[in-house]
């Protein structure tokens, strides 16, 4: 069977969508034209008008009964009711209550339901809500519509590659397969964005990489979005007498990037007009939000101007059916931001850890601490095995690093931890490296390009009760197996070696995960029975009630296999002395079995 001609890579982004693709049947020494190519989105940019843009902004708006008239909605393949790209995004200015952002930061969401419609997060009532996955499936069905409209063969035939933060559990990544499958693209396989980036980078180079680069490198990919900052350490080997490259570690999955900013530069634009007797309620600072979103990419642009100017729909009893008129000054942005965001930092730096109030309201889990280089230098200190004295070198990604004052902040950070220059590697598109790389990645997989090695960004734990006696006012203690270790491959299974395990079956219980990005050197079978803080992290427990007809209540004798899926989720199967099988799927947020 013949393979797809287009090797396809989508960047799914919080803040902008990317669609990227290589078309094989060119000959591998074709370099008078790009490797790989942008489609440009068709998209709404004001009622009535379609443009085709290489970003497609990853924001839905809702518009009410009436609202626009529907041939003003209309798109080459269609009407549509929910509107997405470019007019959502500025209607989020004007009417903040029916505009959906950063649904992809709701994939990850502490008390909140992901598939349950929840966005616009405290919309009104009137407003007809939508699950995360309901809006990302909305932006890959675009996407497809556009790729449909604009090229020769279907999407759905092709091989497509979806970058996700690497700090995406397995939940979040399981959702994620959900949206795609929704959108009609359930082949598609994931890719971690920063690798994604890192695969951008490479193809840049024409082959250059190689010089660029030394044996003996840590590369620190620091790719800080519209909502997370996701962090990765690549190595520079040597094998054979050739480089290779192996994905050594990720961060933790951190809520901060660009929405933080947008919002310390409403709240300071916001305390200015307080001063001026302008009070703002908190619907008005929502669209103000949005305003200072298009000002700060503005600002942050090479030759910027030295203000941009921002209207705020009027409700305050001092601008009742008027507007607020106000600005966002450069000098302000680059204060605020570098110095809040981006701080000098030593290197034993950790983030700053806030003390959690009893009540809090159900939404995002945000970082509490805004600096960035702190967090940073809490990853980098977390794996100091891997780079003793620091990264030796850093590339940038995503939309907030465009910013030359901020990438110049980070390599002064990074480089006094040294006491020695880090170098930069320079070349890929920030705005358009994951999804270019994505689909760079699905070329590497065909044997055209190299491969960074890689597999599951953790280890991953079962929790296992022991056998002991019961203790008045302790809990029975829990040890910590290892299924899967620290760069499974996917696509790769793991009989675990030794003991049997009791199963309860035909009654509801709950299985216990673990997960770790600093425990390296645990192989499959491995017992965790102590742990310090930091070690193991405790997963969402999953609840499931597996089924074994005349034998409920029992405890089955199983050994375990583990199993790592072509996206990158984790199955955990518990195989009896009889065959008999029984699955766990590593999805948190589900019942299954």
């Amino acid at each position: 069977m013949s393979q797809p001609r287009y090797v396809v890579g989508i960047d799914l982004g919080t803040t902008n969508c990317v669609l990227a693709y290589v078309d094989t049947s060119r000959e591998p020494d074709e370099l008078d034209a790009p490797l790989v190519e942008v489609v440009a989105v068709p998209q709404l940019t004001r009622p009535g008008s379609v443009e085709p843009r290489v970003q497609l902004p990853s924001f839905l708006y809702l518009p009410a009964e009436g609202e626009l008239p529907p041939e003003s909605l209309a798109l080459p393949w269609g009407p549509c009711e929910r509107v997405v790209g470019e007019l959502a995004r500025s209607r989020g200015a004007e009417v903040p209550g029916r505009v959906v952002a950063s649904a992809k930061s709701w994939l990850c969401a502490a008390g909140a339901d992901p598939g349950e419609p929840i966005l616009p997060w405290q919309a009104p009532e009137d407003v007809k809500k939508l699950s995360p996955v309901e809006v990302q499936t909305a932006y890959l069905l675009h996407l497809r519509a556009a790729w449909d409209a604009t090229m020769p063969a279907p999407l759905v035939e092709q091989d497509v590659h979806l970058a996700v933060p690497a700090s995406f559990d397995a939940a979040a990544r399981a959702l994620t397969v959900r949206a795609a499958e929704a959108a009609g693209l359930g082949g598609a396989r994931l890719l971690e964005e920063p690798q994604a980036a890192f695969y951008a980078w490479i193809a840049a180079t024409r082959g250059g990489w190689r010089s660029a680069v030394r044996v003996g490198d840590v590369i620190l990919v620091c790719d800080v979005g519209g909502g997370t900052t996701d962090l990765t350490l690549v190595a520079v080997g040597e094998e054979d007498g050739s480089l290779v490259l192996e994905r050594k570690a990720v961060g933790d999955h951190i809520l901060l990037g660009g929405d933080n900013m947008d919002l310390t530069l409403a709240h300071t634009v916001r305390a200015r007009l307080a001063e001026q007797g302008t009070t703002l309620d908190d619907w008005q600072l929502r669209g103000l939000v949005h305003g200072c979103r298009d000002a700060k990419e503005k600002l942050l642009a090479p030759e910027p101007p030295g203000e941009v100017p921002v209207v705020v729909l009027g409700r305050s009893r001092k601008v009742v059916g008027g507007t607020v008129r106000t600005e966002v000054r450069r000098d302000d942005a680059e204060r605020i931001l570098v110095d809040g965001f981006f701080p000098l930092v030593e290197r034993d730096a950790r983030p700053q850890a806030a003390r959690r109030i009893g009540l809090q309201e159900i939404g995002l889990r945000y970082a509490s601490d805004p600096g960035i280089t702190r967090h940073i230098a809490g990853f980098v200190g977390r794996h100091r095995e891997i780079a003793p004295e620091g990264p030796s070198a850093v590339l940038f990604n995503g939309g907030v690093m465009r910013a030359a004052r901020f990438r110049e902040r980070m390599v002064e950070v990074l480089s006094s931890w040294r006491g020695d220059a880090v170098r930069v590697l320079e070349g890929a598109d920030a705005d358009l490296a994951v999804a270019k790389g994505a689909a760079t990645y699905g070329l590497a997989r065909r044997g055209r390009g190299v491969r960074i090695r890689g597999g599951t960004a953790r280890a991953y734990y079962v929790g296992v009760e022991t056998a002991a006696p019961a203790v008045p006012g302790m809990p029975v203690p829990v040890k910590a197996l290892c299924v899967a270790p620290f760069g499974m491959e996917e696509g790769s299974e793991a009989a675990l070696p030794g003991a049997e395990f009791g199963l309860v079956v035909g009654e509801p219980a709950e299985f216990r995960f673990f997960g770790s990005s600093v425990r390296r050197n645990d192989v499959p079978g491995t017992v965790v029975e102590q742990w310090g803080e930091g070690e193991l992290e405790e997963l969402a427990p999953l609840e499931a009630t597996l089924t074994a007809e005349g034998e409920e209540g029992r405890s089955v004798p199983v050994r375990l296999r583990a199993h790592v899926t072509e996206v990158g989720t984790l199955e955990v199967w518990c195989v009896a002395r009889d065959e008999r099988k029984w699955r766990l799927e590593f999805n948190l947020r589900q019942q299954a079995a």
